[in-house]
């Protein structure tokens, strides 16, 4: 039956069967999975996607990816040269999308709307980021180089965007550390206690990668003191005079942002297959969780990093919910003060918003994070017999997207 929802006609529900990923390791050139091409990195992942769910590739009509830094290695629509290099028939288009740290959930979202509207019946969404190989910048985009030009565009760097939130909400440096310290031991927690089921062991020259490597179960609150502010160059070499002519009401911007309370880089990639009711059927399996509704929305531009919450609260308020209606919360952990905001101003439990850890002790392989959250999101739901969860993650500019799914 015909749905009409916001003005558009959706045709058939989406269906979540499968989300699985690599480990995240350690962006250097001594982390698990540097030795691999990104292409070699999905390789695995896409021929277990189809083996574990007796997909026949030539099925899917497309593979849809996050990927930031499309530069290099990543560069030339990974998502189609990817599932060429896997051996995935020819036939399966491939799209590859950019919108900084939201981009694999809106490569779900676009999956998602393709299944709706009945354009398709069995797509593949995810995306990769290998920070090691392709350094965060090496694209050399013009609005993270030129200051002015920069200034122009309303277009600063993250670690900037993240200190005038901490300003304007009033997060200190404390608070930011104890986001921090707690995603640490929630992360600590849940790798100890196997939680992490999406993982795929991906074979490498230096042997079998399984785990996550940049969880720190030793980092203390001591540790995260006594680490230097992060950003303060990045202010006084004008990001802080733009945001305080905005801001004229702060006297100045406290930079509370470290290494420590800030995204760890790393190396990632991760696939969703997403269908309709009748894919699930001829393959014999089972969905994991329906995808209700996404959304997009954009907040304070010189924030950078809030969209995570501005789009929390248009999701919520499209779809006539409140917080207290969702049972459990995958924010992307952009930067800490971030979290320390999503608190203050959604009225989120603190007990169901990333309860595994976030991308502070897990790593934020940028293009991939976002398809990531979504198969830990599925995963929890179904170890706390839960029903519903939002996944949101932070765009640039203030930008931020969304999923709400159910489980199956």
């Amino acid at each position: 039956m015909r749905k009409l929802c916001r003005g558009r006609w959706f045709v058939k529900d989406v269906f979540i069967y499968d989300a699985i990923r690599s480990a995240r390791t350690r962006a250097k050139a001594n982390g698990g999975l540097h030795s691999l091409t990104p292409p070699e990195l999905l390789k695995p992942l896409y021929q277990t996607l189809a083996q574990r769910n007796q997909l026949d590739p030539a099925l899917v009509s497309e593979v849809i990816l996050g990927c930031v830094t499309q530069h290099g290695e990543q560069a030339g629509n990974i998502a189609k040269t990817s599932a060429l290099f896997a051996g995935w028939p020819e036939s399966v288009s491939g799209l590859t999308v950019h919108r900084f740290c939201s981009s694999s959930i809106d490569a779900i979202a676009l999956a998602g709307l393709k299944v709706a509207t009945g354009q398709t019946q069995a797509i593949v969404a995810g995306g990769v980021e290998m920070m090691s190989r392709v350094p965060m910048l090496s694209d050399e985009a013009r609005v993270f180089s030129d200051p002015a030009y920069a200034v122009r565009h309303q277009m600063l760097l993250m670690g900037s965007g993240a200190d005038l939130i901490a300003t304007r909400i009033g997060a200190s440096r404390e608070d930011c550390d104890a986001v921090a310290l707690q995603s640490q031991q929630r992360a600590t927690r849940a790798q100890q206690e196997g939680r992490f089921q999406s993982i795929i062991p991906i074979e490498t020259p230096g042997g079998l990668i399984s785990e996550d490597e940049c969880i720190r179960a030793d980092m203390t609150a001591e540790r995260l003191a006594r680490l230097p502010a992060a950003f303060a160059e990045l202010g006084a070499a004008g990001a802080d005079q733009l945001q305080l002519a905005k801001f004229s009401e702060l006297g100045a911007i406290e930079h509370v942002h470290t290494m420590g309370n800030s995204p760890a880089m790393c190396d990632a990639g991760a696939l969703v297959l997403l269908g309709d009711a009748a894919l699930g059927k001829s393959l014999g399996i089972s969905p994991k969780a329906r995808l209700v509704t996404s959304t997009t929305a954009s907040g304070e531009p010189l924030e950078v990093v809030s969209g995570c919450v501005t789009v929390t609260e248009a999701l919520l308020a499209d779809q006539s919910l409140r917080a207290q209606d969702i049972d459990l919360f995958e924010i992307h952990e952009a930067f800490a003060a971030t979290v320390v905001k999503t608190r203050q101003e959604l009225g989120i439990d603190d007990s169901c918003v990333n309860v595994n850890g976030g991308v502070i002790a897990l790593g934020h392989p940028m293009g991939a994070t976002g398809a990531i959250m979504t198969g830990t999101l599925i995963d929890e739901l179904h170890r706390q017999q839960l029903s519903k969860g939002i996944v949101a993650a932070s765009g640039a500019a203030g930008s931020g997207s969304a999923l709400l799914l159910e489980r199956c």
